[in-house]
C-alpha cells in the first residue's frame, strides 16, 4: 500500500481544499469545503485544519504545506511576500512555519509588486504558476488566471516580472445582484447564450473605455428589442471579461499564445472568450497546477 508523505492545502478566501499525497505526488485522499479564510478566521484556522486531517486519518507525524490566504496578514500566520521580479524558486525558500503546533505546518509566501504606479499582490496563484510552468521554464509566458480576482502574469525565464489583478468575478457578482441590471438577469438560472456572450466580449475588447455603457445595454436592449435573461447575463459577463482581456492583451503576446490556468466553468468561459477573439490558448487545469506546485515545494522543503 502507498505510504502518505505530506498533506497539501490550498486555502483561499472562500474555499478550502486538502489533499493527502504520497512521495510520487499521487493523491490518496481529498477534502473540500467552503471554510476559506473568511470562515476560518472566525472558527479558528487550527480547528478547521485538524478537523479535515482527522477526517482522512492523517498520521500525526505527517507535515502539512499550505498556500493561499491562510498566509495573509488577516490569515493564520503571515507568510510575507517575494518581491517582483520574483523567481518562482524563491517561493520554495520562504515558507513560514506555524508556531505552537506539534505537527510541522508551513505556509508558502505570496508575491508582491511594490510599484507605486501599479502595486499588486497575489497569494495562491504563485503556487499554480510554479506547478504550471516549473522552475526551469525558458522564455516568456503570458498567463491568464481567471477567478474572483483574475490575474494576468508575465513570467520570463522562471521569474515573475509583472502582474495585474482584475476584479472581474467580484464585479460580475455585484453588478448582476446589486444594481438595476439585476432586473434584466432575473430568472436566467443556468441557461446559456453563447452568441450574446461572444458579441459582448468582442464589443468590450474593441472599446474597453465604453465598458460601463456596454453593461447598461443588457437592460436597454432587453427593454427595446426583447431578449432573454440569459442573454442579459451573458452580456454582463462578456463585457467584463472582454474589458479584462483588452487590458491583459495590451502588451506583447508571446508567439506560443496565452497560458490559461483555470478549472471548471471558468475554464470553459474564458476559452469561449479567447475563441471569440481568435486567440490561441494553452489550457492548464488549475487544480492540477496547484497540486504540482505544492508537491514541488514539499519536495524542496522536506527532502533538502
Amino acid at each position: 500500500m502507498t505510504e502518505p508523505a505530506y498533506v497539501a492545502v490550498d486555502w483561499g478566501t472562500s474555499s478550502f481544499r486538502l489533499w493527502l499525497v504520497d512521495r510520487g505526488g499521487q493523491v490518496l485522499a481529498e477534502r473540500r469545503s467552503d471554510e476559506g479564510m473568511m470562515a476560518a478566521a472566525k472558527a479558528g484556522f487550527a480547528g478547521v485544519l485538524h478537523s479535515h486531517l482527522a477526517a482522512v486519518a492523517v498520521p500525526d507525524h505527517l507535515p502539512v504545506l499550505v498556500c493561499g490566504m491562510a498566509g495573509a496578514k488577516t490569515g493564520w500566520v503571515e507568510a510575507g511576500y517575494v518581491d517582483t521580479p520574483a523567481p518562482l524558486a524563491a517561493i520554495l525558500k520562504q515558507a513560514a512555519r506555524v508556531p505552537g503546533e506539534a505537527r510541522d505546518i508551513r505556509i508558502l509566501p505570496g508575491i508582491a509588486q511594490r510599484d507605486a504606479k501599479s502595486p499588486d499582490v497575489m497569494r495562491g496563484e504563485e503556487t499554480q504558476l510554479l506547478g504550471a510552468l516549473g522552475l526551469d521554464a525558458a522564455g516568456e509566458a503570458l498567463v491568464c488566471m481567471p477567478g474572483t480576482h483574475s490575474k494576468w502574469v508575465r513570467v520570463q525565464d522562471g521569474t515573475v516580472a509583472h502582474f495585474s489583478t482584475f476584479m472581474t468575478g467580484e464585479l460580475f457578482s455585484v453588478v448582476s445582484r446589486e444594481t438595476i441590471l439585476s432586473l434584466a438577469v432575473a430568472g436566467a438560472a443556468d441557461a446559456e447564450d453563447v452568441a450574446s456572450f461572444g458579441a459582448a466580449v468582442k464589443a468590450a475588447y474593441e472599446a474597453p473605455a465604453f465598458a460601463a455603457n456596454l453593461l447598461f445595454t443588457a437592460r436597454s436592449r432587453q427593454l427595446l428589442f426583447g431578449g432573454t435573461p440569459a442573454a442579459a447575463r451573458e452580456t454582463l459577463s462578456g463585457t467584463l471579461i472582454g474589458a479584462e482581456l483588452a487590458a491583459g492583451l495590451s502588451g506583447v503576446v508571446p508567439k506560443d499564445g496565452i497560458t490559461l490556468i483555470a478549472a471548471g466553468q471558468l475554464a470553459a468561459l474564458y476559452r469561449q472568450a479567447f475563441d471569440a477573439l481568435s486567440i490561441a490558448v494553452k489550457p492548464i487545469d488549475a487544480d492540477d497546477a496547484v497540486r504540482r506546485g505544492l508537491s514541488m515545494a514539499a519536495a524542496a522543503i522536506w527532502t533538502t
